[in-house]
């Protein structure tokens, strides 16, 4: 018999009604008995649980809705990202929703959201599926039993994936569909099975809720040292954020969202979402390990049917195989999850234009600008219907689809902490040297860790700098443990002229970005980006 606890706030709360058996809370090993017997997945070597996300193996970016209503409506930053969803359409695509779900077995989970108790969000997530539900569990703070029977959730999702939308009917783009209604506190997604819609949908509420509570919500991981100087690393997914975070000596507070209030920093989620593909064991030992681990679930990795032991170099299914696992299964994470005020903060872009120097130290006016552009190369498979190549992208604050206030709403308490906490700033490149992707190569991740440490330690501080013609930045012309050649980018390439023409190109881009954002540019944020030679202008 399973034993669970249940809420007082009960499932008809969201109108659900008529539904099958009700799991409720179920801990890690009850769920991996149902994934399995409900053939949900598969336990690999060593214990984690392998699952198909079917043809959705990355988020479904075109598919994200914000309804359109009355509380929110002024203060939602309404575009090509923060997209309009009547509630005529809403309401009519929820209660044929209901209707699908009647007699239906669902599996409950009730948690939190920000490790702060002066902000913590208590949240549901209703699923579907039982590993769907293991994955609320990892990525999400768990309640404490004592904390369940009175727990009333300020946000539910429920997570449907084999209920799919009518476009012509529902207003949807596509079958799939993640929408997010902020009058009802509801988020409601189906047509896709991947779990990343789960946690995301959670952190685009605390987008929208913190920042009138004057915390910066941060599409960013957090570490802390042992002199307790805390980092942040900005950047969008494939970009090294959970693993240059994610080391021996520094104690892991999150890899992916945090709130940084007037007391410090603290982690949103109780967990980790790692892309695996081609992951490691020398160079990412620690999320290495967390792939052959009891709890972890596995995301369209592959495994030898035999031996069940696993292949992360099989992109077979998808360039964004994942890894959702909880944040204890890092030996050196930090169990509370909280910290100070950042000493240093780490911008990460993986440049395919292989122009971007390997580190660069920013003003805070340039930490500004590049936190709006938010300029990068998303790798493919991170979201549906991208190809095999990277495409140059800019997402504003390093996670654009996530955010729903302008962006200069984040910029502007940005900058407040920075000049407040007197935090240095610096944009490191893990993307291209010696050219262009298809030309040069990736940077190693020996020379990114290094110069990561050098920033942290405070060894950058004292080197010798150069300006940047083109981005007015300041770029060490030494680093320790880094060849001196690698930090110039224009001498790994062996066509100086080829070099010339693709930095220009990258810096029109930029220009070109930027516009979009001019009406709202009090700081004259505009002056800190890139400029063209004079020659070329």
């Amino acid at each position: 018999m399973i034993q669970t606890i249940k809420s007082n706030y009960g499932i008809e709360n969201h109108g659900i009604k008529n539904p099958g058996r009700l799991y409720w809370n179920l801990n890690t090993p009850s769920l991996y008995e149902q994934i399995i017997r409900r053939r949900e997945g598969s336990i690999a070597h060593l214990g984690p649980v392998v699952v198909r996300t079917g043809q959705h193996t990355g988020r479904a970016a075109k598919d994200k809705f914000i309804v359109e209503e009355p509380s929110s409506k002024e203060l939602v930053w309404w575009g090509k990202v923060n997209k309009p969803f009547t509630q005529e359409h809403f309401e009519r695509l929820f209660y044929r929703l209901m209707a699908y779900i009647q007699g239906k077995d669902l599996y409950i989970q009730d948690c939190f959201a920000g490790y702060d108790p002066k902000y913590r969000m208590p949240i549901r997530v209703v699923t579907e599926n039982a590993w769907h539900n293991l994955f609320a569990r990892n990525m999400f703070i768990r309640a404490k039993r004592e904390e369940l029977e009175k727990h009333v959730p300020e946000f539910t999702v429920l997570h449907v994936p084999n209920f799919h939308a009518l476009p012509e009917l529902d207003g949807t783009n596509s079958e799939a569909f993640v929408i997010l209604n902020l009058g009802e506190k509801l988020v409601i997604i189906g047509g896709t099975g991947y779990g990343g819609e789960i946690k995301k949908s959670i952190f685009t509420v605390l987008n929208y809720l913190l920042p009138q509570e004057k915390v910066l919500s941060m599409h960013c991981s957090a570490n802390v040292g042992v002199d307790d100087d805390v980092a942040l690393f900005f950047g969008l997914s494939g970009t090294g954020k959970t693993t240059l975070s994610s080391v021996a000596d520094r104690k892991l507070i999150g890899d992916d969202e945090h709130g940084w209030s007037d007391d410090g920093i603290y982690n949103f989620e109780g967990g980790c979402y790692a892309k695996v593909i081609r992951l490691s064991k020398e160079s990412e030992p620690e999320i290495y390990e967390t792939t052959r681990k009891f709890g972890t679930i596995l995301e369209n990795v592959t495994f030898d049917p035999l031996t069940r032991r696993l292949d992360l170099d099989d992109d077979t299914l998808t360039e964004n195989t994942r890894a959702a696992y909880p944040i204890t299964h890092i030996p050196n994470a930090l169990r509370e999850s909280m910290g100070d005020h950042p000493r240093n903060i780490i911008m990460l872009t993986a440049d395919a234009f292989g122009v971007m120097p390997p580190i660069a130290k920013l003003s805070t006016k340039q930490a500004m600008y590049h936190f709006i552009s938010g300029y990068t190369s998303k790798l493919a498979g991170t979201e549906a219907g991208m190809g095999d190549e990277p495409i140059a992208t800019f997402s504003a604050c390093f996670g654009a689809p996530f955010m729903v206030l302008h962006p200069f709403a984040y910029a502007e308490l940005l900058s407040q902490k920075i000049e407040e906490h007197k935090v240095d700033c610096w944009l490191l490149n893990t993307g291209w040297t010696g050219g262009p992707y298809g030309v040069g190569s990736r940077m190693k991740i020996e020379i990114s860790r290094a110069l990561v440490n050098a920033a942290l330690s405070g060894k950058l501080n004292d080197v010798e700098m150069r300006e940047d013609p083109y981005f007015g930045f300041q770029v060490p012309k030494s680093a320790p443990g880094v060849p001196s050649d690698v930090l110039e980018p224009r001498d790994t390439w062996k066509d100086k002229e080829a070099f010339d023409k693709k930095v220009e190109e990258l810096v029109r881009k930029f220009i070109e970005n930027f516009k979009q954002f001019e009406d709202e540019d009090k700081l004259n944020l505009k002056e800190a980006g890139p400029k063209l030679q004079k020659s070329v202008a």
